[in-house]
């Protein structure tokens, strides 16, 4: 039987895997404290997450909603991926604003987002492989949060079938750089998983060296300094283009700025679409 301080440290272990610098970064030192509450301080500005109801207003006043800027989509596909602890209904308004302009949206399948890390991307892969079955041409993966940290691995892992990945308000050059109370919510799910299914570090660990690994598909990360979830300098690696927009971290999938960064870029990658070989 194993004693309960090495059952304990082996459970902390699974929460907080070592991770690998991604390029052109270095990962903060990390002791107890920051496992615990999270790495970023002072406080972020948890108040302006509640400007998302103005910003869903902003939206829908907005050309970018009616298509201005926006090169239909003729049946291109977009793969929508929610953040942690959300579902796909969080991205309802992106995904009929998608599909008004002729894009084939898809969701990523995810309820909940709190399950293990490898777990998701492998839910997401079957919805990615299904989806080039039906098209035969390359998926765009937009993710919000943590979904825009699993875009980026399922980029990494299937590049002949994604063209391009857009993340919105994700921590891509340090997954833990986020305030007090995002990590409580962190920790408490992790922690009911390890218990629960007894996981080790180690699915986790090929994760993070994922997620810390060069870009292998074109990948654009969107931030906001006024994020009050995550540190927005988490958001930026010199391996992708980086892109700030007003915004809170909430309204990311609801802003007129956002909607037309995605525009653009699904603007400048028509034609790029191709058969996977």
């Amino acid at each position: 039987m194993i004693p309960y301080r090495d059952r304990f440290e082996e459970i902390i272990a699974s929460i907080h895997p070592p991770v690998t610098a991604p390029v052109g970064q270095e990962y903060r030192t990390a002791g107890w404290i920051t496992h615990l509450t999270g790495r970023w301080y002072p406080l972020p500005p948890l108040w302006r997450e509640g400007l998302a109801g103005l910003e869903y207003l902003a939206l829908l006043r907005d050309p970018v909603y009616q298509g201005h800027g926006l090169v239909r989509g003729e049946g291109r596909p977009v793969l929508l991926i929610p953040g942690f602890l959300a579902g796909d209904y969080t991205l309802l308004t992106m995904y009929r604003w998608l599909r008004r302009f002729g894009y084939r949206p898809r969701m990523s399948g995810i309820s909940f987002n709190v399950g293990a890390s490898n777990d998701l991307v492998r839910t997401i892969e079957g919805r990615l492989v299904k989806t080039y079955e039906l098209t035969g041409v390359k998926t765009t993966i937009i993710g919000q949060s943590r979904g825009g940290l699993l875009a980026k691995v399922v980029g990494d892992r299937n590049p002949k079938l994604v063209e391009q990945v857009i993340s919105l308000g994700a921590p891509l050059a340090d997954p833990y750089d986020v305030g007090p109370s995002t990590m409580a919510a962190v920790n408490a799910a992790r922690l009911a998983a390890a218990i629960r299914y007894g996981r080790d570090a180690t699915d986790e660990r090929h994760f993070l060296a994922t997620l810390a690994g060069p870009a292998k598909v074109p990948t654009t990360s969107v931030y906001t300094r006024g994020d009050g979830i995550v540190n927005w300098r988490s958001c930026v690696r010199s391996d992708m283009e980086s892109v700030e927009v007003n915004t809170s971290h909430v309204g990311m999938a609801i802003n007129p700025q956002v909607y037309r960064v995605i525009a653009r870029l699904l603007g400048e990658h028509r034609g790029k679409a191709r058969r996977a070989n």
